[in-house]
């Protein structure tokens, strides 16, 4: 299973490695690749991509852990963004703390790409990243849930 991962900082950082561990393939996308945080995501084994586009392309799931709603709508709905890259069946996890409301519009854009969407925020902070013991509350299709259920567990605990 491929995994695409956006937003290599104080949580996604550890959150990839932890993925890159439990033996995932990762594909990531970082507005600034030259970081040291990005540059040790890389070194652990992640592919680095030139957009949330190729990401996508390259991936059969995407997570998504940015700052805020409009960077989630950037790097989900904007232009080479990751519905731009999506196939029918991929799954967009955003873990990200956002608006409900932009959470929706989202899953209605990616239905509308034959993408599914899943609202993951989480709680446990940058110590629990690290362990993988993040809580991860997730929104969205059961079924979608179940087949991403591997994948969030190397992340979280609960």
């Amino acid at each position: 299973m491929q995994i695409g991962f956006i937003g290599i900082g104080v949580m996604g950082r550890p959150m990839t490695l932890n993925l890159l561990k439990a033996g995932y393939s990762v594909t990531i996308f970082a507005r600034h690749p030259d970081k040291p945080e990005v540059q040790e995501v890389i070194q652990a084994g992640a592919r680095l991509a030139p957009s949330p586009r190729a990401v996508a392309m390259a991936s059969d799931i995407v997570i998504t852990m940015v700052p805020n709603s409009m960077q989630v709508e950037e790097v989900v709905a904007g232009p080479q963004g990751i519905l731009e890259g999506a196939r029918k069946g991929l799954i967009i996890i955003d873990m990200s703390t956002i608006a409900p409301t932009v959470s929706r519009k989202l899953a209605e854009a990616a239905s509308a790409h034959g993408a599914h969407f899943l609202d993951a925020p989480v709680s446990g902070g940058s110590q629990g990243a690290v362990s993988g013991a993040l809580t991860i509350m997730v929104g969205g299709e059961r079924e979608i849930f179940e087949q991403v259920l591997p994948v969030l567990e190397a992340m979280g605990k609960k």
